[in-house]
């Protein structure tokens, strides 16, 4: 049974697809409006020629479709010599479906390369671009293609994302923990990004969602489908639709499509499916991940290649997942407002999995005197894990940062405004990036937390829960003087009980 690598950073070039879907899906809304909003789009997109003889069947009207999209450094128009993408993954468009679904798959996947032998799936892409990317795909990782095969393929590159993320005022993101390299030290791209809430920008947020240093190709992945989720959240429809003419500028600029995408007829058809799954959640499957060992070099000699792998059965057993509808959720069962409230208030902390730590809690407190605003921290932490101390050094993938761990600082709101605020950061495994953290702001509304899944109230404090495909990624708790929150780390590995008695057990320092 041959195996091969699992997925991976794919996530980051849904927030392109997104704005494209939500402003050619509004323009539908009349049809002589409809049809010139067409016409332009286009325009647009055929600013970059479209990509020669792509690789995929043109679906009929109405039919689900299966859309590749591509995150690369590939300049528009020129040689795919040598170009490398970051992102490889699937959509799925069912107007059957209550879900958009999404797979992922990984750069670093181990395939044999017609012309090269055994390489890494982006080497395909490299030698020949999106067309010989798909026939990999087809042969090699999912069969299924084959006879449900791709409809289109969209080609985003780098600058492209930099651009777009600037276009919306950039992004209030969720950093879990220090990120730091220097370039003229490693391989790697150069970083300097803070742990805690706050916005970045351009080149920032590229560096943030590229990241790879110290990483695997799941916590990339995972941080990647968090930046579009927190996109999402800041920059709705509205806005949207307020700029669309200068995002689609940006988009079609540095984005390359098959041809059936520069035509009227074909951005129809698309669109028809888009306004189905208009309010329809993304559904991530997530590919079977073995992480290799990877072998050091000898002293002098090259890096050998170190792949992921993959069961071939778990991959068909994903790609299946991948194209089946998700049916609509059930209708609740009405129930009075004391019931439901009863439903969901517990007089007691869950425990299960989490440890008392009180000293090195309140140190962390200690250390953050200076912020102007009360400071909570938990009573319990995931068994197993531990704060992350920049005097010591205890988080061993960073450099030593005593202003980081913890850190206070100054955020400003999206009118300008400062509030005070600071994070604390925990780390389970950091060789696996798993971080988790405390938050606390002065700003009682930020993007984050606009819209909570569902209300719980825990050993009287009332708790905001929020969730993605079932796990909880945060966890909010508002007071009269700052909101305070725990964060999951980016790969959930806290479970969703765990994370409701972390921030159940948020107490105040000094009291």
């Amino acid at each position: 049974m041959r195996l091969i690598p699992t997925t991976r950073g794919g996530a980051l070039w849904r927030f392109f697809f997104g704005a494209v879907i939500v402003i050619g899906a509004s323009a539908a809304t009349t049809a002589v409006a409809g049809l010139l909003q067409f016409k332009q789009l286009t325009v647009d997109l055929s600013v970059t020629p479209a990509i020669a003889h792509a690789n995929v069947k043109l679906p009929n009207p109405g039919q689900p479709q299966t859309i590749l999209i591509i995150g690369s450094d590939h300049r528009a128009g020129t040689p795919f010599n040598s170009a490398n993408t970051d992102t490889m993954m699937l959509v799925r468009l069912n107007g059957s479906s209550s879900t958009i679904n999404v797979v992922s798959v990984p750069r670093d996947l181990e395939v044999d390369v017609p012309g090269e032998g055994t390489a890494k799936l982006n080497s395909a892409y490299s030698v020949g671009g999106p067309n010989l990317l798909v026939q990999v795909l087809e042969q090699q990782v999912f069969p299924g293609l084959r006879a449900n095969p791709i409809n289109h393929i969209i080609d985003v590159n780098f600058g492209g994302f930099e651009d777009l993320v600037n276009a919306i005022g950039c992004v209030y993101s969720d950093v879990d923990h220090r990120y730091y390299n220097n370039t003229e030290l490693t391989d790697y791209s150069s970083i300097n990004i803070q742990p805690g809430y706050q916005k970045l920008c351009g080149s920032q947020a590229l560096q943030f969602v590229r990241f790879r240093h110290t990483d695997t190709d799941i916590v990339r992945n995972a941080r990647q489908q968090d930046f579009i989720r927190w996109a999402k959240d800041q920059y709705g429809i509205s806005n949207l639709l307020a700029n669309r003419d200068k995002l689609l500028r940006i988009f079609g600029a540095h984005t390359e499509t098959d041809h059936s995408l520069h035509t009227v007829d074909g951005l129809i058809n698309l669109f028809n499916l888009v306004a189905f799954s208009d309010g329809h959640t993304i559904k991530s499957v997530p590919f079977p991940a073995i992480l290799q060992n990877c072998v050091a070099a000898a002293p002098g000699a090259p890096q050998p290649p170190c792949y992921v792998t993959a069961d071939q059965g778990a991959e068909q057993q994903a790609f299946t997942a991948f194209m089946k509808p998700t049916p609509p959720p059930a209708a609740k069962a009405s129930t009075s407002s004391s019931t439901a409230s009863a439903h969901k208030r517990l007089s007691s902390i869950p425990t299960a999995g989490l440890t008392v730590d009180l000293p090195d809690g309140r140190s962390q407190a200690a250390q953050l005197s200076k912020v102007k605003m009360p400071i909570y921290f938990p009573r319990l932490i995931k068994t197993g894990s531990s704060y992350c101390l920049g005097l010591i050094g205890n988080c061993p993938l960073e450099i030593a940062s005593p202003g980081s761990y913890p850190r206070g600082y100054v955020i400003r709101d999206r009118q300008g405004v400062p509030h005070a605020a600071y994070r604390m950061t925990l780390q389970i495994n950091p060789n696996l990036g798993q971080y988790y953290g405390v938050q606390g702001t002065t700003w009682q509304d930020p993007p984050l937390l606009a819209s909570p899944t569902e209300i719980r109230t825990v050993a009287g404090k009332r708790l905001e829960v929020f969730a993605s495909g079932g796990k909880v990624t945060t966890v909010a708790w508002h007071t009269p003087h700052g909101v305070y929150w725990i964060s999951n780390t980016l790969t959930t590995n806290i479970s969703n009980q765990q994370m409701i008695g972390i921030a159940a057990s948020l107490m105040r320092a000094g009291g």
